[in-house]
C-alpha cells in the first residue's frame, strides 16, 4: 500500500491521543442579570482544562499511533462497546452538560449562593451484562438511550425513586418495565430478570448504568462555552474557574496550573480516562502543576508522572477541599477570606 493510499484509507480503528490544554476563564460569561447580583473578578492566571483526541484513523495514522507511546490505538469494540458512535457522542455531550451544571452547583454552594439539584429521567447509558446473559436479562431486553417510565407498576420520575423501588427485590426476580425506546416516542413494555450487582453482592440491579441527567436550579445563569468538549472530565476545572472568577485574588497565584477530574455534588473528585494523553497536553501547554484525581490507578499515575518528568508536578486530589489547599500551598489566594459581594 502506498503512503498516499495509506493516508486516506479509513480503518475500524480509533485513537486516544493528546489533545489541547485551554484556559477555562475565557469560556465563562456572566449576563447582565448575574452581574447585578455578584462581582466578577477576571482570572489573573487562568486555569487550564485538558482534552484528549479520539479520531478515526487512516492506515497511516494507525501505523504511526502503534509506535507512539502517547497514542492508544483502539478497535471499534474497545472504543464503543455495545453502543453506536453517534450514541456515544450523544451520551458524552449529555454528561459534559451535566458536569458543567454540577460544577456550578458546587461552586455556588461554596460561595453561599442558592443552588438546587433536580433529578431527571432515568435513561440507560450502558448495559451491565453477565458472562452468560439470560433470556430476559436487561442486556438483551434494553438498549442504550432507552428511558425508564415505570418499574413493576411504580412510576419512575427519577433515579432516587428507582433505587427505592428496587429495595425489596432479589436477583432472579422478573419485573415489568415500561420504557420509551431510544429514537421512539411510544411506551413499550418489557419483562426483565434482575441480577446481582457485579460490584456489590448484596445489591440487586436491573442491569444497566444510568446516564447522568441531573440539572441544577441557580439564582442566575453562568454561560460556560463547552463547544467541542465531550464527557465530564472538566468538572473540577469548571468548579475552580468559577470560584476564581467570583472571588477576589488568584486561586493559582503565579503558577500555571492544569486540572482534570470529574466533580460530584458532594465535592468529591472522580477518575477520568486518557490520563497519560492529558498529561502530555498539559505539559505541552507549559503547565507547571497538573491536578489529577487520586482515584486514578497506580499504573495511570506512574505513566502520567513519567510524562511529566521534572518539568511538571502532578498533585493528586480526592475532593475540592484538597484541590483548594494544594493551590493555596502553591501561593494562591485561597477562599478562606474571600467574601463574595452580593
Amino acid at each position: 500500500m502506498s503512503v498516499v493510499a495509506a493516508s486516506v484509507v479509513r480503518l475500524r480503528l480509533w485513537e486516544v491521543a493528546p489533545g489541547t490544554a485551554e484556559d477555562v476563564s475565557s469560556r465563562l460569561e456572566l449576563d447582565d442579570e448575574a452581574r447585578a447580583q455578584v462581582t466578577q473578578y477576571p482570572a489573573e492566571n487562568p486555569l487550564l482544562f485538558v482534552t484528549a483526541y479520539g479520531n478515526k484513523l487512516s492506515a497511516l495514522d494507525a501505523l504511526a499511533g502503534a509506535i507512539d507511546d502517547d497514542v492508544d490505538v483502539q478497535t471499534f469494540e474497545e472504543r464503543f462497546g455495545d453502543i453506536t458512535p453517534s450514541e456515544q457522542r450523544r451520551l458524552g455531550y449529555q454528561s459534559m452538560t451535566t458536569s458543567k451544571q454540577i460544577a456550578e452547583f458546587v461552586a455556588f454552594n461554596r460561595l453561599g449562593l442558592d443552588a438546587e439539584i433536580v433529578f431527571g429521567d432515568v435513561i440507560v447509558e450502558e448495559l451491565v451484562c453477565e458472562d452468560a446473559p439470560r433470556e430476559l436479562s436487561a442486556c438483551k431486553m434494553l438498549n442504550p438511550g432507552d428511558t425508564l417510565v415505570s418499574f413493576n407498576g411504580i412510576e419512575i420520575e427519577s433515579l432516587d425513586r428507582l433505587s427505592s423501588a428496587l429495595g425489596s427485590f432479589k436477583p432472579g426476580d422478573v419485573v415489568t418495565l415500561q420504557i420509551i425506546p431510544h429514537t421512539k416516542s411510544n411506551v413499550e413494555q418489557r419483562q426483565v430478570e434482575l441480577i446481582q450487582s457485579p460490584d456489590d453482592p448484596e445489591r440487586t440491579i436491573i442491569g444497566f448504568i444510568p446516564a447522568d441527567t441531573r440539572t441544577v436550579n441557580l439564582p442566575f445563569e453562568v454561560d460556560i462555552d463547552t463547544d467541542s468538549i465531550g464527557g465530564p472530565s472538566a468538572g473540577l476545572a469548571f468548579t475552580l474557574a468559577l470560584l476564581d472568577d467570583l472571588t477576589p485574588g488568584s486561586l493559582t497565584g503565579d503558577v500555571k496550573v492544569a486540572v482534570t477530574g470529574t466533580i460530584s455534588e458532594d465535592e468529591s473528585v472522580g477518575a477520568i480516562g486518557a490520563l497519560r494523553q492529558k498529561a502530555v497536553a498539559a505539559k505541552r501547554a507549559g503547565a507547571e502543576v497538573f491536578l489529577v484525581p487520586s482515584t486514578q490507578s497506580p499504573e495511570e499515575l506512574a505513566d502520567a508522572r513519567k510524562v511529566a518528568g521534572n518539568k511538571m508536578t502532578i498533585i493528586t486530589v480526592a475532593n475540592l477541599e484538597e484541590a483548594l489547599a494544594a493551590l493555596e500551598k502553591l501561593g494562591g489566594s485561597g477562599l478562606t477570606n474571600a467574601a463574595i459581594e452580593l
